[in-house]
């Protein structure tokens, strides 16, 4: 289980959850995944993320799959993953900040959800704190993280 921020490209005259609910109601558990389908566009706007995300990393490892790219970063805060299909994304945060160790990593993830937003134009939203990451408190979204991974590791350990 992971800390995970999500993107969606919203849809006109709806919110992100709207858009969300929507998506989700139409999804069919026993449909084949439908392969990435990278538009020019698409692949522009994560040539861009990689790029930004990129220069501030101790080392970024980079791969491409059926169903999405991915970008996996280490820096001196953590480590984070993000995936990213053209229309969606979601970067993923393991639960093993506890307390104060959290905050440089969810500073790192929400510095890569904005450059995110602002290269692909899809938007994000962190639902484990109920915020947009555009608007959003590194603060509080640190301190769901940590108290969880603190809970994580003196519990399950």
């Amino acid at each position: 289980m992971t800390y995970t921020i999500l993107f969606q490209r919203v849809r006109p005259g709806r919110t992100f959850l709207e858009t969300l609910d929507e998506l989700n109601a139409a999804y069919d558990a026993d449909a084949e995944p439908t392969p990435m389908n990278l538009t020019a566009d698409h692949r522009a706007a994560w040539d861009r993320i990689t790029r930004r995300v990129s220069e501030d990393a101790d080392r970024v490892e980079l791969e491409e799959f059926r169903y999405s790219l991915n970008l996996c970063w280490y820096g001196p805060a953590g480590s984070l993953m993000l995936d990213y299909d053209g229309e969606s994304a979601s970067i993923d945060i393991t639960y093993r900040y506890p307390g104060p160790a959290a905050l440089p990593i969810m500073t790192r993830a929400y510095r890569v959800a904005r450059v995110v937003e602002h290269e692909s134009g899809l938007e994000g939203y962190d639902a484990v704190v109920g915020q947009s990451v555009a608007t959003g408190d590194v603060g509080k979204a640190a301190a769901a993280l940590g108290g969880t991974s603190g809970w994580a590791q003196t519990t399950l350990t």
